[in-house]
């Protein structure tokens, strides 16, 4: 190996075009950004969307539909994945951290109990929100709710 045949490893240098740093860099004059116009301006920067001038894709196209602002979203948990915690975890409560430690819920999610499938242990069940037939199944199964 010779001091004069060394060469960085393939990747590790790159070859950037040094705009604006005179007539010897090949790209002196306009540095690249043609002539006059506002996108050869310095402090230029484009609105996102914007066609030049051409009516943009979000004017163009129908709006419909209504957003309240004020609607809750609800995660919903059914009782067989509840039955299936309690057969993996060996849990006798569920709360809302009990099913956020276990991955089925976010931190800060409203939960609300369905209720498909079966339930077969007894359960104090503390979540957002019940459906009226898995209230009457937890207490059948013995169990008790509360809503948080």
């Amino acid at each position: 190996m010779d001091l004069n045949k060394i060469q960085p490893a393939d990747g590790a240098t790159k070859s950037k075009k040094r705009v604006g740093r005179g007539q010897g860099s090949g790209h002196g004059g306009t540095a690249t950004r043609g002539h006059k116009g506002a996108k050869s301006r310095s402090g230029y920067s484009s609105k996102i969307g914007f066609e030049g001038g051409q009516m943009p894709l979000q004017r163009r196209v129908p709006k419909f539909g209504f957003t309240n602002i004020n609607r809750k979203e609800y995660k919903g948990i059914n009782l067989d994945t509840l039955q299936a915690l309690v057969e993996k975890r060996n849990v006798k409560e569920i709360t809302l951290e009990v099913l956020h430690e276990n991955g089925l819920t976010a931190k800060n999610d409203l939960v609300k109990i369905l209720g498909r499938g079966e339930l077969k242990a007894s359960l104090k069940v503390s979540a957002n929100g019940f459906s009226a037939s898995a209230k009457a199944a937890i207490e059948a199964a013995g169990g008790s709710v509360e809503i948080v």
